[in-house]
């Protein structure tokens, strides 16, 4: 491979320039590479000196001064939550929100979340103080509701008449279990 800046030596130096480091594995990083020879690195006096051997503490320092630079240059649309001040980095490292009106600021990343540890952002689970069955009509009212809506925006009317009569029945239902429950 040949030198990028003089194009006539073969480049030996190999150097990876990170502009914006999100994380191992994000699709947000952003690297550049830069392949030189001897005499262009020499030339470009890059921090530590030229391609000599340097010993470990030496590039310890330099990866110390490296990386301080980079949050320097951190990005400066960083989300944040009005009320409280908490920081999506702030977050994501450590793992709770500030006040209540976090879940508003930062509702799609908490879904995704949500999605990736429980494989689904809805509760599907039991509700303390109501009937098991009572949960399950409820959530098929509401899943007839919205096919009812899809099928009249698709101008099915036949399935809308269809869930509109389930709906009705169920919701009946629903009231004559919530009647016979309640105290007298």
């Amino acid at each position: 491979m040949l030198c990028q800046q003089c194009q006539k030596s073969t480049a030996t130096v190999h150097i990876d320039e990170v502009h914006t480091f999100l994380g191992p594995g994000e699709t947000g990083n952003q690297v550049e590479q830069h392949h030189l020879c001897e005499t262009c690195a020499q030339a470009m006096e890059l921090p530590g000196g030229g391609v000599q051997q340097k010993p470990m503490d030496e590039v310890w320092k330099l990866l110390q001064m490296s990386a301080l630079k980079g949050k320097k240059q951190a990005p400066k649309n960083v989300r944040r939550c009005p009320s409280c001040g908490t920081t999506e980095d702030s977050l994501r490292r450590k793992g709770r929100l500030g006040c209540s009106e976090c879940y508003e600021v930062f509702s799609d990343y908490l879904e995704g979340l949500l999605e990736r540890m429980h494989g689904a952002s809805t509760h599907s689970g039991r509700v303390p103080g109501q009937c098991p069955e009572t949960a399950r009509r409820q959530r098929r009212i509401e899943e007839a509701q919205s096919e009812l809506d899809r099928a009249v925006k698709d101008e099915d009317f036949e399935r809308a008449a269809e869930l509109r009569d389930e709906v009705q029945r169920l919701t009946q239902e629903l009231a004559a279990d919530e009647g016979s429950a309640s105290p007298s």
